[in-house]
């Protein structure tokens, strides 16, 4: 037998493996594609969540492509009800969601609420800031604190949806400050733009929020942060929680994902490995730390029981309210 004739046979005897062997990064992949929906408008906390996951696991080879739809309104109700119908045992469906619409829920009294979806992965959490515009008279917590404590009615405070996330902030530091939360003067604003120029234009007295809505007028000086909501301090900052400055008081907005209902064990299951595998991403951990969102990972069923907890103690807060 020729050198040549040898050649072509052990080529030949190799090919099967290397034609299996091809695909490399694509061999990792958990699916061909997703549908992402985003039950708000474009460029909010949500869909830059879901752009975020879109971006890592596209980066990792763990999806081949997403198809996205946003559907906003009513701190996602009016968005929630079509991708309960409209993606029912769809597999490859995911939908992203938060505090936001277990509040929105409740508050909205919606026949369809987060718990006619299925919880994946929640992902990220982000303290609120209390803050006061820079010509305020008010330069530190403590004075905020003493006008709320003297006259909760005479401090209006802007923030968003009315029973989101920032209003049970509110009514969380009224409780603890031994007033009625109801007593509170607090002005719901559609998103962080009209909460932002209602502020700087002394429209309210204070603001409260997730921090990266305000982030850009703190850091030029146009507001004054008094105080976080959260276990920690902002990464990067050195404002003070609340429980630092003797209120004992947490709250923060997460956000996570939700497949639609009719998924079997195993569908689900496949979804909750996928975002477990985009957790594990040097690409995650590199937009965590771009946008300065902490990491709240929590998949499957240690989710869902965080989720029915945070359900019920937001219902108690709502009724304190009169909004449940």
């Amino acid at each position: 037998m020729t050198t040549t004739r040898r050649r072509l046979l052990a080529a030949a005897a190799l090919a099967p493996a290397a034609t299996l062997a091809a695909p490399g990064a694509r061999a990792q992949q958990r699916f061909e594609s997703i549908f992402m929906f985003i039950p708000a408008g474009p460029g909010g906390g949500w869909d830059s969540t879901g752009r975020a996951i879109e971006q890592a696991a596209r980066a990792a080879g763990l999806v081949g492509s997403f198809q996205f739809e946003n559907v906003g309104g009513a701190g996602g109700m009016v968005g929630l009800p079509r991708f309960v119908n409209q993606r029912r045992n769809q597999a490859n469906a995911l939908m992203v969601g938060g505090s936001v619409m277990v509040g929105a829920g409740i508050t909205n009294k919606s026949p369809v609420t987060i718990e006619h979806v299925q919880p994946v992965a929640r992902l990220t959490e982000e303290a609120g800031v209390i803050v006061v515009p820079a010509s305020s008279e008010v330069r530190d917590w403590a004075a905020l604190a003493a006008k709320l404590r003297a006259n909760p009615g005479s401090v209006p405070v802007g923030g968003g949806s009315a029973g989101g996330t920032d209003h049970i902030a509110l009514a969380l530091i009224l409780k603890a400050l031994g007033r009625n939360p109801r007593e509170a003067s607090y002005v719901a604003f559609a998103g962080g733009g009209p909460a932002n120029a209602a502020i700087l234009g002394g429209q309210v007295a204070a603001g409260i929020s997730g921090y990266s809505e305000f982030a850009e007028q703190i850091k030029a000086g146009r507001m004054r942060a008094l105080a976080t909501t959260g276990e920690r301090r902002v990464p990067g900052t050195d404002i003070p929680t609340l429980k630092e400055l003797g209120l004992d008081v947490v709250a923060t907005n997460w956000r996570g994902v939700f497949c639609p209902p009719g998924l079997s064990a195993p569908q689900r299951q496949a979804l909750i490995d996928l975002m477990t595998a985009i957790h594990a991403t040097p690409q995650w951990k590199e937009i965590l730390a771009a946008r300065a969102w902490a990491d709240a990972f929590l998949a499957g069923d240690a989710f869902a029981a965080f989720l029915k907890q945070n359900i019920a103690a937001t219902e108690a807060v709502l009724k304190d309210l009169g909004l449940a």
